[in-house]
């Protein structure tokens, strides 16, 4: 049995040869292992196309048939200069030239897999029948044992990632063990592309991202902002639930604040330029803490006072590259349902606790509890630059967070070099429907900024003390849980928290006057209706609420006009029923008040 990742290698091998037979002044670049497949860097001197595609794919299965061996050749750097000068493989002795007389320091993690950058004396080829290529390996054996494979699409890439550098063609490919397992990932593609929030999300009118408004900055529509504000209402009375207070920040701080935090020593990579206003600087936040410490120390607190909680919908604004933009998981302005709480060193470990239940009670009431994950993120003690350097501190931090996990049970990973600069964290995790994890949110420990800050209370024996601080948040930021949510639930929100929760559909234009009067009624109990007054057919209204999915649907026609009973069709099921609107009403709001899924 081979390790994937050797699959997936050989088959960028295999892939490559192919392209070489093809186009034999190809030249190449790196050819990586990715999740779930691989791809390869390739220029044939001008743009590959889906009919190159099909071609490179039928020579693949040509070569996998002939079942070349890979074999393994070690040779000193300067050989292999000479080979790859021989084969006019530019690109490739750009990377051995680097690599001899530079080190490791122009290495990226792709260009690792071909070449080693612990060893610059030598170098190690593989042969693939008549094709050479310069790699670390390991691969397969044998062509035949790749497994199950299948070439997906092609990119335009930038040798080494520079834009100033040559434009590559990259092929991408998928590789799994047995036909089985890649039948299986493609399903769940098809699958994803259908759930995935930013199609989603046009197609129900729910967010947009318009360039000239800028990139990361999303607008939220009206049918959007409808489920904004139930998020809101949802965190506010969990909160409320949990003894928190709600307070009001402005989502600018001063340069001395962040100095003081430690956030522009740690944290300005994620932060935009200073503001100069009338000779003082000020940032756009990137994190509320200090504006909610400084909430804290605007008055004298007795342990009797202690715990004090702080919560707040927090208009945040963090720097993230172009390519790192998704969607509404990954954005550049955002709002989190942010907390800090303030607590003495004897209460930390059963506040902590708190926090937990609170964000296990917030996922439950959102449905994705079953879709999350828990991470503890701790430090790595080596790296000196990331965290504050004070073993004792996080030591303590790290340990009293374990206890607190434990002793509620809940499952979780351990994370080295995933901490926050202050200290460690809880980061609840989920995946999108493409695979790629992020986390929703955290509550984190934080014995640091209390002390940066020189935080006090009175203790009971009228000394002062430093309260403990947790950052925490109760269902991460409005965006991201929007945009997974819209993913968990195919944009068929539970009526709760759908946009437009009723559709009043008019069989006739004669009906329109009493289906918005009905409309009204039902606004009036807080609900959210819509009236499709428009002169299609009362089977293609229908058809129209089904693909916005909306959750309920009322048809009516002179019966209902006439005082009968309604009509009533639930999103995704053929069969409708009559109901009287008094018992509609009544259910319907019981199911609202319930949050039920």
């Amino acid at each position: 049995m081979y390790p994937i990742e050797s699959r997936r290698h050989s088959a960028a091998h295999v892939m490559a040869a192919a392209i070489k037979h093809l186009f034999p002044e190809a030249k190449f670049g790196v050819g990586p292992v990715i999740e779930n497949g691989f791809y390869y860097d390739i220029d044939i001197g001008r743009p590959v196309t889906p009919e190159d595609l099909k071609a490179i794919n039928k020579e693949m299965r040509k070569i996998v048939n002939q079942n070349p061996a890979f074999t393994r050749e070690e040779l000193p750097i300067d050989d292999a200069i000479k080979l790859f000068r021989e084969l006019d493989q530019t690109y490739k002795l750009e990377l051995l030239n680097d690599l001899k007389t530079k080190g490791t320091t122009k290495v990226s993690v792709e260009e690792s897999q071909d070449i080693d950058p612990q060893n610059v004396g030598s170098v190690t080829l593989y042969r693939t029948g008549d094709f050479v290529d310069l790699c670390r390996g390991p691969h397969v054996t044998e062509a035949k044992e790749i497994g199950a494979w299948k070439l997906t699409k092609i990119a335009g890439a930038y040798w080494r990632g520079k834009e100033t550098n040559p434009q590559m063609q990259r092929i991408y490919g998928l590789c799994f063990e047995t036909e089985k397992e890649l039948d299986e990932y493609e399903a769940m593609l098809v699958e994803a592309e259908k759930r995935d929030h930013r199609k989603l999300g046009q197609e129900l009118d729910l967010f947009v991202i318009d360039e000239k408004v800028g990139k990361g900055l999303p607008l939220w529509t009206p049918r959007g902002t409808a489920v904004k504000f139930a998020l809101e209402e949802f965190a506010r009375e969990l909160e409320r639930k949990y003894g928190y207070e709600h307070i009001e920040t402005p989502y600018l701080g001063a340069e001395e604040l962040y100095r003081t935090s430690g956030h522009l020593d740690h944290y300005a990579h994620n932060m935009y330029a200073s503001i100069d206003m009338d000779g003082d600087k000020f940032y756009l936040r990137p994190m509320a803490c200090p504006h909610h410490i400084r909430m804290y120390q605007r008055r004298p607190w007795s342990y009797k006072e202690l715990p004090i909680r702080y919560a707040e919908i927090a208009d945040y604004n963090r720097y993230e590259k172009s390519g790192e933009l998704i969607g509404m998981i990954r954005v550049r302005k955002f709002q989190l349902t942010d907390g800090h709480l303030f607590v003495t060193p004897e209460g930390l470990k059963d506040e902590f606790k708190n926090v937990c239940r609170m964000i296990v009670e917030g996922m439950n009431g959102l449905g994705l509890i079953d879709i999350v994950s828990y991470r503890f993120s701790k430090r790595d003690p080596n790296n000196k630059e990331k965290y504050y350097p004070d073993d004792e501190l996080w030591d303590h931090a790290e340990s009293l967070m374990r206890e607190a996990l434990d002793e509620l049970g809940l499952p979780y990973v351990e994370a080295e070099d995933e901490a926050a600069f202050y200290g460690p964290k809880l980061d609840v995790q989920a995946k999108n429907v493409n695979g790629k994890e992020d986390t929703l949110f955290t509550a984190q420990m934080d014995f640091l900024l209390p002390q940066k800050f020189d935080m006090e209370y009175i203790d009971r024996d009228g000394q002062k003390k430093r309260p403990v601080m947790i950052h925490r948040s109760t269902i991460g930021s409005l965006e991201r849980v929007f945009g997974f949510l819209i993913e968990h639930y195919a944009g068929a929100f539970p009526m709760w928290l759908a946009p437009v929760q009723i559709a009043v559909l008019p069989v006739a234009d004669r009906h329109v006057e009493f289906a918005k009067k009905l409309a009204q009624e039902l606004r009036d109990l807080g609900l959210r209706v819509m009236v499709d007054d428009s002169s299609e057919s009362v089977g293609k209204k229908i058809r129209a609420a089904e693909k916005q999915k909306f959750p309920r649907m009322l048809v009516v026609g002179d019966r209902e006009a006439d005082g009968g009973a309604l009509t009533v069709r639930v999103h995704g099921e053929k069969d409708q029923q009559e109901i009287s609107k008094e018992k509609f009403v009544e259910e319907t709001m019981a199911f609202v008040k319930s949050r039920r899924a």
